[in-house]
């Protein structure tokens, strides 16, 4: 806890303009990944920079993929290979698709 209240004396919140996902939005609707990074602040707030990194390991890792989505693509490309694997077999073929049928 600060010895003086600066940010308040002066008016100003630094601390949003250092979260991502916390600043202004364009429609005022919070950010995507809001409520990760707030929980992963929450958690590290007051543990130290040693201590939070190994605490919050978790709650860093769940803003991240929301940030990145780095294990949704890898699933992706998974299912992308595995059906390329099975058309190649002759196990799966996919369905055709028609321009003048509507789709779905």
């Amino acid at each position: 806890m600060p010895f003086w209240g600066l940010q308040k004396q002066l008016g100003i919140d630094v601390d949003s303009w250092l979260l991502r996902q916390s600043m202004p939005q364009p429609q005022r609707q919070a950010a995507a990944c809001h409520a990760f990074e707030r929980e992963w602040v929450e958690c590290g707030h007051g543990l130290g920079q040693t201590r939070a990194r190994r605490e919050c390991q978790l709650e860093y890792e769940d803003f991240m993929e929301c940030m990145k989505r780095t294990k949704l693509a890898k699933r992706l490309r998974t299912i992308l290979e595995q059906r390329d694997k099975m058309i190649k077999e002759g196990k799966y073929t996919p369905p055709r698709m028609d321009k003048d049928e509507p789709r779905p």
